[in-house]
């Protein structure tokens, strides 16, 4: 398997049930922002975003996002969801994502890294060793940087099978 490959892959956040993660032994779900929970810069989490986090949290299943935006975008996003966050992470870099395990007192073998970009969200999962899931994005980037990048995971993604 390429460091490149998420362990698994769904068309939304909301597509995997709580009970998919307590199957897989997952206790903690670390989630990207824009595109993985919401579209870029939208301050309003989606409805079926909130019940999907309200299921969770009734299935024990504990939340963070963990997200390279800053802290402005970030903790009110999070505000809104009740539940914690690191903004700024760096991702693919591990720092944050140990941090995160290091303020949840959690294991890596129970945590699983949900996003929609392979070289930030799943690289930083393959690389610090959880369970890296992609998400498909909810919009499509306009700005040529992202537009380059995701033909680029799509080339990563070719032969990756769900």
């Amino acid at each position: 398997m390429s460091i490149f490959h998420p362990k698994y892959a769904f068309h939304r956040v909301y597509d995997i049930p709580p009970q998919w993660f307590l199957d897989h032994g997952i206790s903690v779900v670390l989630l990207d922002v824009d595109n993985t929970l919401t579209t870029h810069d939208n301050p309003v989490p989606d409805a079926m975003v909130l019940n999907w986090i309200d299921q969770m949290q009734q299935k024990n299943i504990r939340l963070m996002v963990l997200s390279n935006n800053s802290e402005a975008r970030v903790a009110p996003f999070a505000s809104r969801l009740g539940i914690g966050y690191i903004a700024n992470a760096a991702k693919p870099l591990a720092g944050a994502l140990n941090r995160a395990l290091a303020q949840m007192k959690v294991e890596k073998n129970k945590v699983a890294l949900v996003g929609d970009q392979i070289f930030t969200d799943i690289l930083c999962g393959n690389f610090s060793n959880v369970l890296s899931i992609l998400v498909e994005p909810i919009e499509l980037e306009s700005f040529p940087f992202f537009k380059f990048k995701r033909k680029m995971e799509k080339l990563v993604l070719k032969n990756f099978k769900r």
